[in-house]
């Protein structure tokens, strides 16, 4: 099997497996319904950042298809260490808006840098 995808797996499990943790810590009542949802969507933001991480690593033959994976990247991984800090840290209607507006913008960033390689490339 491909080490990446054993990787996406591992996360993929790990995140439900702490998802049913703490969803029965909370009907156990150890921990609040609040402390769960951060859990679990801070762990989303960190796998997020992971994946930024990952990204760059991987063989791509085009200096500029390289340059777009580093800029998206770095987008990735910022973006998910925001979300992931406003999950855990912040109010929760802050954390919602501020943390989905980290990702947009992250994805943003990376849109419009593919453009203006494009652009560039049409004009040279």
């Amino acid at each position: 099997m491909n080490k990446d995808l054993i990787g996406d797996f591992a996360w993929g499990g790990g995140i439900l497996v702490l998802a049913l943790v703490a969803s029965f810590a909370r009907k156990q009542g150890y921990i609040d319904n609040d402390t769960t949802i951060r859990l679990v969507l801070g762990a989303t933001g960190l796998m997020v950042a992971w994946t930024g991480n990952r990204l760059p690593k991987t063989f791509v033959p085009s200096a500029r298809a390289r340059g777009a994976r580093r800029v998206a990247a770095w987008s990735l991984v910022l973006s998910g260490l925001i979300y992931a800090g406003l999950w855990v840290f912040a109010p929760i209607p802050v954390a919602v808006v501020g943390g989905c507006g980290a990702v947009v913008a992250g994805i943003a960033v990376t849109l419009g840098y593919c453009l203006s390689l494009r652009d560039k490339a049409k004009a040279g």
